[in-house]
This record gives C-alpha cells, sequence and structure tokens, in this order.
C-alpha cells in the first residue's frame, strides 16, 4: 500500500464524525436546490454571458407582429404593462421572469394568473403593487400595451430566462423592502434590483 491512500486514510479518520455529517447534509440540501431549477436557470447559472439576446433588442420587438392571446398572456401583458412599461425591453423581459420563475417554483401558485393574483384583497399582502394599490387597472397607452404584449407571448412560449438568474423578486430603486437584505441579489436591470429567494433547509 503507498503512503497516499494510507494518509488519507488517517485524515478522515481524524475528521469529527458530526463535520462530516454536515457536510453530508449541506450537500443533500444543495443537491435538492439545483434539482429544483429549471432547465433555463440552470443554463443562466452556467452560461451567464448568454443574456445578450436579440429579442432583448427594440428592433426585435418591432419587427414582432402584434399578437393576442388567451387568459395567461393577458395576465403577464398586463402585469407588464403596470410594473414595467417604462423599462428597457430588456427590463421588461426580466420582470416577466420573475413571474414565470414563480409559477415553476412549489412555493408559489402554478399559473401565471394566480401567481400575479396572490395576496390581492388581503392587507400588505399582495404580490404585485398594482394589484392592491387602490386604482381601477386601465390601459390608456395602447402602443405600450402591444409591445409588451409582444413580451408576454415570447415567455408563455418558452423563451429563455437568462437575465435574473432564477430571481423570483424584484423591487424599484426607488424602495428598499426589509426582505432585500436577507435575499441574494442576481441583478440589476433598469429601475428594478432582482433577487432570488433563499432555499428552505428543512431542521432535520
Amino acid at each position: 500500500m503507498s503512503f497516499l491512500p494510507a494518509f488519507f486514510v488517517a485524515l478522515f479518520a481524524a475528521a469529527p464524525a458530526v463535520a462530516d455529517t454536515t457536510v453530508k447534509q449541506l450537500l443533500t440540501k444543495e443537491k435538492r436546490a439545483l434539482a429544483s431549477l429549471t432547465s433555463d436557470q440552470a443554463r443562466a447559472l452556467l452560461d451567464p454571458v448568454s443574456n445578450d439576446l436579440p429579442l432583448y433588442s427594440t428592433d426585435w420587438l418591432a419587427s414582432q407582429p402584434r399578437v393576442k392571446g388567451g387568459p395567461e398572456w393577458q395576465c403577464l401583458a398586463e402585469a407588464l404593462y403596470f410594473e414595467a412599461r417604462g423599462e428597457t425591453v430588456k427590463g421588461q423581459f426580466a420582470v416577466a421572469e420573475v413571474i414565470m420563475n414563480r409559477v415553476d417554483n412549489p412555493d408559489y401558485p402554478d399559473t401565471i394568473c394566480n401567481v400575479i393574483g396572490q395576496g390581492t384583497g388581503r392587507k400588505h399582502a399582495c404580490q404585485f403593487s398594482y394589484t392592491c394599490d387602490g386604482k381601477k387597472e386601465v390601459i390608456n397607452e395602447p402602443g405600450a400595451f402591444n409591445r409588451v404584449g409582444k413580451i408576454a407571448k415570447a415567455m408563455v412560449d418558452g423563451a429563455p430566462r437568462v437575465l435574473t438568474k432564477g430571481a423570483t423578486h424584484y423591487h424599484t430603486k426607488a424602495v428598499n423592502p426589509r426582505w432585500a437584505r436577507t435575499f441574494p441579489r442576481t441583478a440589476t436591470i433598469g429601475f428594478h434590483h432582482f433577487y432570488r429567494q433563499p432555499t428552505r433547509l428543512s431542521q432535520n
């Protein structure tokens, strides 16, 4: 037997059993967290350069035909209109990513409309401010709605999500919510900061 294997045997034998258990638990939790990522989210983590895609340009947006869709498209288009119509094309795609990431996350409802409407009607519980600001949702800028409608269609049809690295939350730069102090920030695009919800660690 060579010296090297014997050295490692002695090294690991000397390590406290509790440390070994802790490492195994952390690895198990990390594997679970990675397994919960969609393929687009995993690609975004591995290939951060790929977020400079043609569809994030005004030229691409202008080249797309006017679109209409079903209820899920309508909900996403309205959310982008009221939450992000003043953003760049990339900023609007980023907000759409958050909504779609929530749909895929087991902590949230599994449809676009239910994600957007979650908590509406309960004080301080709404997830998207325009749904509980007391104002009637009226679309006064049809041109802007047409543009965000194209983005909503692309996202519903499966456009890549490579801008926010799996973000489930965002806020404008004008505010500083309490949760932003503990959530990992994944991106800043336009007027918004984006964050990923921390992985919940089960208690053993």
